[in-house]
């Protein structure tokens, strides 16, 4: 059968994203239910309370993520004004009626079920900035044009979400954003203007409120506090140390007895270093580079921009909050309270992770070389650095 001048013929998605999915989940999955028996037995008199929510979840978002990978990613451009608008309408209701819980108020509750929509947001950002970037040609580099749009999109769904307070999800759509900016071809000088504006408010943000603060003085000074400010960040270091470099076997972790808090969120990967061993963190930490690596070869040859910037922007999202989180637990940076992708507890941003690697593979579907008609990619150059000469 001959293909219609332009149509685009799906190949087969990436293995090795597929592969490292995989992998990282089912890691996930025995390292919430390692981590959370303790404290789910003592809260709620269930060893699986957690680990079976975490699994339902699973299940949804994989099956999310299977129609993500048969879906066209091109169908996604003309709903990223609805998605956006929607996002946002939907960040503004949990501010006026969401659920608090430790000081924040993040989530909106349908009877037992609970919903955090910033994690949600992630994605669909980067599906409007996809859509909006693509679109925006030679013209992203002038201040009325790029700049300004750029940070009043950005800066108002910053704000909904520092507004519940989350700074950590904030941190991520900034370093995901920024990365797609400039991917798109925005010019240093705007990228430096930026970078100095997003550095000064996020400073500013964290001296604002007192348990940042305490973050950021766990991070320099742990040991003049160790039971209280640098409790965590102490506790963390000494779990990991405790696995050496093979652990002490998997569910033999001492620390998840109420010493790493939020053993089975934020803390999951001290708990996972000291159950199973420098060698475990060191094949996850490698696991996330070769997504890495993966994700922007799946950019780079992809057939338009849009599919580049949204492979780009996904990719960045779940490296770089990965990052964040083994950063914090290892003292490389201050804590941040992100959980770590595939592997903390957490329905919904588990969920949502899993679609953003349904489309990052629907993008890989449609890379160059797969099937590609003559004239068929209209992609305009290399997604590292895209030329505006």
């Amino acid at each position: 059968m001959t293909e219609k001048a332009g149509q685009w013929t799906a190949g087969r998605p990436d293995v090795l994203i597929i592969a490292l999915t995989i992998a990282l989940l089912v890691a996930g999955l025995v390292a919430v239910y390692s981590a959370s028996f303790v404290i789910a037995l003592a809260r709620y008199g269930d060893p699986n309370h957690y680990i079976m929510r975490q699994m339902i979840w699973a299940a949804l978002g994989s099956l999310v993520m299977i129609a993500a990978i048969r879906t066209d990613y091109r169908l996604l451009r003309p709903l990223a004004i609805p998605l956006m608008l929607g996002t946002i309408g939907v960040l503004i209701a949990v501010l006026m009626i969401g659920e608090t819980a430790g000081g924040a108020q993040r989530w909106i509750g349908v009877g037992t079920l609970t919903v955090q929509p910033a994690e949600f947001a992630k994605l669909t950002i980067i599906i409007y900035l996809a859509a909006w970037l693509s679109s925006k040609g030679d013209s992203i580099t002038s201040i009325e044009h790029g700049l300004v749009p750029f940070v009043i999109i950005i800066g108002s769904v910053s704000l909904l979400i520092m507004m519940q307070p989350d700074m950590g999800t904030t941190l991520i759509i900034l370093g995901i954003t920024l990365t797609m900016f400039w991917t798109a071809g925005a010019s240093v000088l705007q990228m430096l203007a930026l970078c100095t504006v997003g550095i000064s408010s996020m400073t500013m943000l964290a001296l604002a409120e007192g348990y940042r603060m305490n973050r950021l003085l766990a991070f320099i000074q742990a040991e003049a506090d160790p039971t209280g400010t640098g409790f965590q960040t102490l506790q963390s270091l000494i779990a990991m140390g405790n696995g050496g470099l093979l652990g002490l076997g998997l569910g033999a972790s001492r620390s998840k007895f109420f010493y790493v808090p939020a053993s089975h969120t934020d803390g999951v990967f001290a708990i996972i270093g000291e159950e199973l061993g420098l060698i475990a963190t060191m094949a996850i930490l490698i696991a996330f580079m070769l997504f890495l690596v993966r994700g922007v070869q799946i950019a780079n040859r992809a057939r338009d921009d849009f599919g580049s910037l949204l492979a780009v922007g996904i990719t960045t999202w779940i490296v770089f909050q990965a990052l964040l989180n083994i950063g914090g637990i290892t003292r490389v940076i201050p804590l941040t309270g992100v959980p770590l992708p595939f592997l903390s507890f957490g329905g919904n941003a588990l969920a949502a992770v899993l679609i953003g690697v349904g489309v990052l593979l629907s993008v890989s579907r449609y890379s160059q070389g797969k099937s590609e008609p003559p004239g068929a990619s209209s992609k305009k150059g290399s997604i590292v650095r895209r030329s505006r000469s």
